[in-house]
């Protein structure tokens, strides 16, 4: 069907959304964050900015009458191209679906819409002592929607878990514009035992078997007091020994962050007055909790990696914390300091390995580094495995983007041949689609049966992981 005809039928649906069809504005949904948009950008037919569940029904409805591939998008912060329309037809931008609906704090629980940003969510709940623990580090930028959808999880995973463990329930519209809630229509138990954890099955499906328009989330209260733990390591051995030492004394952190050496180089250029020291690698351990308790946390695990360290350096006041912790906020902007006009390229960026392997891993990504010439610094959330190798490249270069592909598409089957997985936090989207035969085996074909009874006609989201 023509554009213009589909942007006509649409206008003709919904009732207070917006309907874009002006090529200028539709190439702003051409891509994500990801490499491969930035390589292959997929512009949607018409793109609608719904403001209630039923302006989503209505569109599905309608593409499920036409048959037209729809698309549901946040705030294309991902990096895997799960919001790029790779088969054009109508995208959902739900970013104008940004209401906080209620925070029922005396049950631990708050509704909003998929829309809203992760930052302003934490904002309102500090202000009743709450917290939503994921934190996926785009945090001013990513909205609920877009975490619940690839089930991110980031650099406190180690502690709270992925995004789906806090998710109660959802309001989710099926293809065929059909509106059901998970968890439970009207509940707001905290637990539930009853039927199949649908939530769970939504959450992590990157759009692909519906659309989220409204959330039930679980909340905690907010700790009170954070301490940090530096260490640096002469050797990736003595890291990863080092970790497993923490681990073993019972310690668990609300966070481990790892910068390799050229990470830490990096970020010293970038940020001199950090004056991080030079070692093989740096370890951030973050606890939290009451300040007694944060106080023994981070000065024992100071004392448990000191055999293996070659500096120990700990805090728990809030201005040291926060100094130390601004070493892990520059990473993302200190990379494209190793090439001239070097940028960020996001491929292959979020392996995660087991534990006992993060030091083969991160050996093996330098090696992989300077096979294909492309400048490789790491950094990550090690404590769950996670980590994260950024590419960098100059976009202008013709010849560097294939190199930067094979090197990408190299750190991928190493994490598979370590025994870990293609993405750990980020999602598959249309990215890392070619790995999932290879990393599930039979059990592709079991999400395939669940995508064809969900969406018969294949068009929610398609041309992703499955």
């Amino acid at each position: 069907m023509p554009s213009s005809s589909l942007a006509r039928e649409l206008r003709a649906v919904i009732r207070t959304g917006r309907v874009l069809d002006d090529p200028a504005e539709l190439d702003s949904y051409s891509y994500d964050a990801s490499f491969a948009a930035f390589l292959h950008p997929c512009p949607p037919d018409v793109a609608v900015q719904p403001t209630t569940t039923a302006d989503v029904a209505a569109v599905l409805r309608l593409a499920d009458r036409l048959e037209v591939p729809v698309t549901p998008r946040g705030a294309a912060t991902g990096q895997s191209g799960g919001a790029v329309p790779v088969k054009g037809g109508i995208v959902i931008d739900l970013s104008q679906m940004k209401r906080v609906l209620d925070l029922d704090a005396p049950n631990l629980q708050l509704f909003c819409e998929p829309g809203v940003v992760h930052a302003d969510v934490n904002a309102l709940l500090a202000r009743a002592g709450l917290v939503f623990p994921p934190d996926p580090g785009s945090s001013r930028m990513c909205t609920i929607g877009g975490m619940v959808s690839t089930n991110a999880r980031g650099m406190r995973a180690i502690k709270y878990g992925a995004t789906s463990e806090w998710v109660l329930g959802l309001e989710v519209v099926l293809a065929d514009g059909s509106v059901i809630w998970t968890g439970s229509p009207g509940s707001r138990a905290l637990q539930s035992a009853s039927g199949y954890e649908l939530s769970k099955l939504f959450a992590g499906a990157e759009g692909t078997l519906g659309v989220i328009t409204q959330l039930r989330l679980k909340v905690r209260p907010l700790p009170p007091a954070r301490g940090l733990t530096l260490a640096a390591f002469p050797s990736l051995e003595a890291t990863t020994a080092g970790l497993s030492a923490v681990l073993g004394a019972g310690i668990l952190p609300s966070a481990v962050e790892i910068f390799d050496q050229r990470m830490i180089e990096t970020a010293n250029r970038f940020r001199p007055d950090l004056g991080l020291p030079s070692a093989a690698a740096l370890l951030l351990f973050e606890v939290d909790g009451n300040l007694p308790g944060v106080h023994y946390d981070a000065q024992e695990i100071a004392r448990v990696v000191r055999p293996f360290a070659r500096q120990v350096d700990w805090a728990d006041d809030p201005p040291r914390v926060a100094q130390i912790w601004e070493a892990r906020s520059v990473a993302g902007a200190a990379v494209g300091l190793l090439q001239p006009k070097g940028v960020r390229a996001y491929a292959g960026e979020d392996i995660c390995v087991p534990i006992t392997r993060l030091g083969e891993a991160l050996e093996r990504i330098q090696a992989i580094s300077a096979e294909y010439g492309v400048p490789i610094a790491s950094y990550g959330h090690i404590g769950g495995g996670i980590v994260h190798a950024a590419l960098v490249a100059d976009l202008t270069a013709t010849e560097q983007l294939a190199r930067v592909e094979q090197a990408a598409d190299a750190i991928n089957c190493l994490a598979l041949e370590l025994g870990g997985t293609v993405t750990g936090e980020h999602g598959v989207g249309f990215v890392r689609a070619r790995y999932l035969e290879r990393e599930h085996g039979p059990a592709l074909a079991v999400m395939r049966q669940i995508k064809r009874a969900l969406d018969p006609k294949g068009i929610l989201n398609p041309g992703k992981f499955v």
